[in-house]
């Protein structure tokens, strides 16, 4: 256990060594009022947490957190060359996007559940995690890839059928259109009929 609050601590202390928005932050408030950068971060994790329990919009901050830092280190994770963090983030895009998915449907009845949001944002915080025992390896490993592996020929079957019906669809949709437009330009709009003006000419009395 020791060892796993030494290895958190270790990458604390490299992500506020590192260059990036929220260091940057913290570096500027540490020049003004001298209060070392890691006290200030534990600060603000405090009243982030305290927000998550008693705060108004704790629903948009947790998802903020759960969205913000995993989508700008799967950005640098795109643009360096190794591929290790891709495949890390990758994965924990895949089980964000399953949560998203539960939570969908499950949301009328745990938004009553008094610490909802704080319990989400340390699960998300878990999966995103930079250590052996990661939320979302071991979530992907043990029920997600072998829940996959093993209707993997079904799913492939059902994609490729709506994407059959799908494209289908749309060339139907795609034809219908295309012939009301030459239809339309074919026979053109109908032309009203000419009003009969009346003669200029006078006409003559008749005579008795």
């Amino acid at each position: 256990m020791f060892s796993i609050f030494t290895k958190i601590k270790e990458r604390v202390e490299a992500f506020l060594n590192e260059k990036n928005f929220f260091t940057d932050c913290l570096n500027k408030i540490e020049e003004k009022t001298g209060i070392r950068k890691r006290y200030l971060a534990a600060g603000a994790v405090s009243v982030t947490g305290a927000y998550l329990l008693f705060g108004y919009g704790a629903s948009l901050l947790c998802n903020l957190i759960g969205f913000v830092y995993p989508a700008y280190f799967s950005i640098k994770a795109i643009e360096s060359p190794g591929k290790e963090d891709d495949t890390q983030w990758l994965t924990y895009w895949v089980i964000y996007g399953f949560f998203s998915i539960g939570e969908f449907f499950s949301d009328i009845f745990l938004y009553w559940f008094p610490f909802y949001y704080i319990c989400k944002c340390l699960f998300l915080l878990w999966c995103m995690a930079p250590v052996s025992w990661n939320g979302s390896q071991i979530l992907y490993r043990h029920a997600v890839r072998p829940f996959f592996l093993k209707h993997e020929v079904k799913v492939d079957g059902m994609v490729n059928d709506l994407s059959g019906k799908a494209m289908s669809a749309a060339e139907n949709v795609t034809r219908e259109v295309l012939q009301t437009l030459v239809r339309n330009r074919t026979i053109g709009p109908a032309m009203p009929e000419a009003k009969q003006l009346p003669s200029s000419t006078p006409t003559e009395p008749t005579v008795d």
